[in-house]
């Protein structure tokens, strides 16, 4: 359902394309590592996904499980809770791995938070932590990198600043872009492994950058 949603909102409130270097579906069983941005990035990413023909499961903080209506939606779809600063916090890396054991699709992001800067510039894709690498070393799943590019042109700033965002949105419709990499396997040492993933989804990354028009506008120096 949370696919569905965000395929139906998604284009209201951008132009979303998508690219891939694969032709298809994201094959079953695989994790999708992406870049995050925005709050707003996970509804692009979904939305790009279930126009592939794939429907993932979610690992996302736990704390948007309280939040009323999409708790009951992320219960719905199985999707994966992440107590991040706690000893519950590995618990959701076994559960991963049990989705991709039967099949599902896995989508992480591989920074485990957003960046910092509050313009609506788009910036590559900050450190790794060590999550996508382990959830690879455990399953043995093949990572497809995933770049998004846009999003914070949905939302991005202040509080006051992301509502205004989504509101205006529609009138705006900022252009939105997803790109798939091609599928790599991960090797057994988790530090190069996070090295090797953050490569791969930086590399996804810069090619939605070239491929959103308008992009070169946002970068520094640039007016």
């Amino acid at each position: 359902m949370l696919s569905r949603i965000a395929s139906a909102l998604v284009p209201v409130l951008g132009r979303l394309s998508v690219s891939s270097e694969a032709a298809g579906p994201v094959a079953p069983g695989s994790i999708v590592a992406a870049n995050h941005s925005s709050l707003a990035d996970p509804g692009v990413v979904l939305a790009a996904l279930h126009r592939l023909g794939t429907e993932p499961v979610v690992m996302a903080t736990a704390g948007l499980w309280r939040v009323p209506v999409l708790g009951r939606v992320l219960r719905g779809g199985g999707h994966i809770p992440v107590h991040r600063g706690t000893a519950r916090a590995a618990a959701a890396l076994d559960l991963a791995a049990e989705a991709l054991a039967d099949g599902r699709v896995v989508l992480i992001y591989g920074e485990g938070g957003l960046p910092k800067h509050r313009d609506p510039r788009d910036a590559e894709p900050g450190a790794f932590r060590t999550g996508v690498a382990r959830l690879a070393a455990a399953s043995g799943a093949p990572v497809v990198p995933l770049g998004q590019c846009g999003a914070r042109r949905l939302s991005s700033g202040s509080t006051a600043k992301q509502l205004a965002g989504f509101a205006t949105a529609p009138l705006r419709r900022p252009a939105l872009h997803v790109h798939l990499g091609t599928p790599l396997h991960l090797g057994g040492d988790i530090a190069e492994a996070t090295a090797a993933a953050h490569r791969a989804v930086t590399a996804a990354w810069r090619t939605a950058e070239q491929r959103l028009p308008g992009a070169a506008d946002d970068r520094p120096g640039r007016r």
